[in-house]
């Protein structure tokens, strides 16, 4: 006596899987960047990363290279809306919108975007974890499968002047950054990139995430490193854009749907 037939596997490429958006017209894509911008910053704002008036996600306009979208000046993330967001051009001038926005922060995020073409987004804030381990001068050690997706790709400032208010400041920072997506900004916090806003987010919030793990197995004892080559497999295999934005939206579905009043 035969069983059931058992049910056949639906073919894979009848399966959903979410990708990078194609779009048809340059006002379709803006509109793409700003509604992720506003979406992140309120992540952010869930995660406690803002602090008081500083920390800026910028993402570059989709028709003017040297203009960018950013949080308005003294805005609480939590509360930014598309129609918040302010467009500036590379000196900081707002261009479009209603509100100031911070100049010292922006001139760092203006030199990044100057020097990397290729980058759409650059996220920094003056998060917990990433401060207490930018005042160890150190970079993250490759100790989790997350960190190894840093390893050998983020740099270190190092140096502290003071609030960086100055392009030449900002310049000395894009140059250690180079062509990495992220750095630890000695006695400051972190700082990523990313060629979309998802990309640059996620990376902040994984970096946020393993400078928190780092400092607390190192205050349990002593980390063990994975190896070079493992490390650095582990890095090819998560450590790209694309993973990245794969990564990151279960955060977007999340924050839209609870709070879609970000999208006015």
């Amino acid at each position: 006596m035969h069983g059931p037939t058992p049910p056949l596997p639906r073919p894979a490429g009848r399966l959903r899987f979410a990708m990078p958006p194609k779009h048809e017209t340059l006002d379709d894509e803006r509109r793409h960047r700003k509604e992720r911008l506003a979406g992140a910053l309120r992540i952010f704002g869930r995660l406690g990363f803002d602090d008081g008036v500083s920390g800026h996600i910028t993402v570059r306009d989709p028709e003017f290279s040297d203009c960018f979208w950013v949080n308005p000046f003294g805005m609480p993330f939590r509360h930014v809306t598309v129609s918040d967001l302010v467009m500036v051009n590379s000196e900081g001038q707002v261009v479009h919108g209603h509100y100031h926005v911070n100049q010292a922060a922006f001139t760092v995020h203006a030199q990044v975007h100057a020097a990397r073409p290729d980058v759409v987004a650059v996220a920094h804030c003056h998060s917990v974890h990433g401060r207490a381990l930018s005042a160890l001068g150190e970079l993250l050690d490759p100790i989790t499968q997350e960190s190894c997706a840093f390893y050998e790709d983020h740099g270190l400032y190092d140096s502290y002047t003071g609030v960086a208010v100055s392009a030449e400041e900002g310049r000395r920072i894009a140059a250690a950054l180079g062509s990495r997506k992220a750095l630890v900004l000695r006695n400051h916090g972190l700082l990523t990139v990313g060629d979309s806003v998802d990309a640059a987010a996620w990376w902040f919030l994984s970096m946020e995430r393993s400078a928190q793990v780092q400092l607390t197995a190192r205050a349990a004892g002593r980390p063990v490193l994975v190896d070079h080559r493992q490390a650095v497999a582990t890095r090819e295999h998560l450590g790209g854009d694309l993973m990245a934005w794969i990564s990151y939206q279960p955060l977007w579905q999340e924050i839209s749907r609870s709070e879609p009043d970000l999208l006015s």
